[in-house]
């Protein structure tokens, strides 16, 4: 929780250094200028009325996150056009006559918000090819994660994600976690699992919760709870995996653990070495875990395939590895193996709150297990 309220802080702060740096540039263009009639603090002035007024503008159309972070990624980009142009006035031996550098920063970082709300609200699909001795057969499998139902699509645009999916013929469909939000409502997370009911698959859909899906406040504001959730899923043949192991055609297990954040919620997890205990070790043991933090222990039990979400891919730019960095998060983004363990960290269908992805994309996974 500590974490959560330094990142508040930091956020707070650099949003009131990005106004103040923001409007101090925009009052140097030459419209404000003539605006200002030759008064610095009338320039000021105008160029604060100026950004306080689209930062306004987009809190009420985008809501207040994403507002700003659109501030941030114009103060950035801004800083490095002025910092680049102030480099080049030296280098040339004489100052720009006009304020290139402000236009520079205007069209990069409209470029750079357009690509990323693109990048967030279309969905691609990767794939990866996993040979492994103990696979029996050839399974195909569709992970998706962090559908956060309703930030960039609602229930019939996720059900059109599906559609994608089923073209792709998937022996099984995974979920890990976050399939809804906290702001997601009662009739979008019914609609939602009832689509997830039209998947036609061999070996079924499995489900893994996230730290969203049980919701962070009172069930009141969404209109359901978590043990609604599960219904709504189990009636619509999805299972629901909680520190469970399933054996699916007596050829592999699919291991779902309980969120990581049940230990902030006054509950508790279990360890990979109690989830393992017992199981045949000569069967590929796959493991739904939402946040990939973990990888020590699950490579420790002999887990094979290790799939996650929870990071988004790193989300922005440039702050993609600081759940690494702060060690809360052993992978942000792709593949990685560790002895003979497989981990996956998908970077979700969607995200938690925000509209834009500058580092990374939206997908879905399709896997493709074959038998060394």
């Amino acid at each position: 929780m500590l974490m959560w309220y330094i990142i508040l802080a930091i956020t707070i702060i650099l949003t009131g250094t990005g106004l103040i740096y923001v409007s101090s540039r925009v009052s140097k263009f030459g419209f404000v200028e003539k605006l200002g009639k030759g008064s610095r603090t009338r320039r000021n002035l105008i160029g604060a009325v100026i950004v306080l007024l689209i930062f306004f503008l987009l809190s009420l159309a985008i809501n207040l996150m994403n507002a700003v972070i659109c501030l941030l990624h114009f103060m950035v980009i801004w800083l490095v056009c002025d910092l680049f142009f102030a480099l080049a006035g030296r280098i040339r031996k004489q100052p720009f006559r006009r304020y290139y550098a402000g236009g520079t920063a205007v069209f990069l970082s409209i470029v750079s918000l357009a690509a990323g709300w693109y990048l967030d609200h279309h969905v691609w699909t990767t794939s990866y090819v996993i040979e492994s001795q103990k696979a029996s057969q050839n399974l195909r499998i569709v992970l998706f994660a962090d559908s956060h139902i309703g930030t960039t699509f609602d229930s019939r645009g996720f059900a059109g994600l599906l559609e994608q999916m089923q073209q792709q013929n998937p022996d099984i469909v995974v979920i890990a976690g976050d399939f809804v939000d906290d702001g997601t409502n009662r009739a979008e997370m019914v609609a939602a699992s009832r689509a997830l009911g039209n998947l036609k698959t061999n070996y079924g859909v499995y489900f893994a919760f996230g730290n969203h899906d049980k919701g962070y406040y009172s069930p009141a504001l969404r209109g359901f709870t978590g043990g609604e959730l599960i219904k709504e899923l189990e009636k619509n043949n999805v299972r629901v995996l909680q520190d469970e192991s399933v054996l699916i055609g007596d050829s592999f297990y699919i291991i779902g653990r309980k969120d990581a954040s049940e230990m902030q919620r006054g509950g508790a997890r279990a360890e990979m070495a109690e989830l393992v205990k017992g199981l045949d070790k000569d069967k590929m043991m796959i493991v739904l875990d939402h946040q990939p933090n973990d990888y020590d222990n699950q490579t420790k039990t002999g887990a094979d395939l290790v799939l996650s979400g929870h990071t988004h891919g790193g989300q922005l730019f440039p702050l993609n590895k600081v759940g690494e960095w702060i060690g809360a998060n052993d992978k942000t983004y792709g593949f990685e193996q560790r002895g003979n363990s497989r981990f996956i960290v998908t970077s979700g269908l969607s995200n938690w709150a925000m509209k834009f992805k500058t580092g990374t994309k939206s997908e879905f996974v399709v896997i493709d297990i074959r038998k060394k």
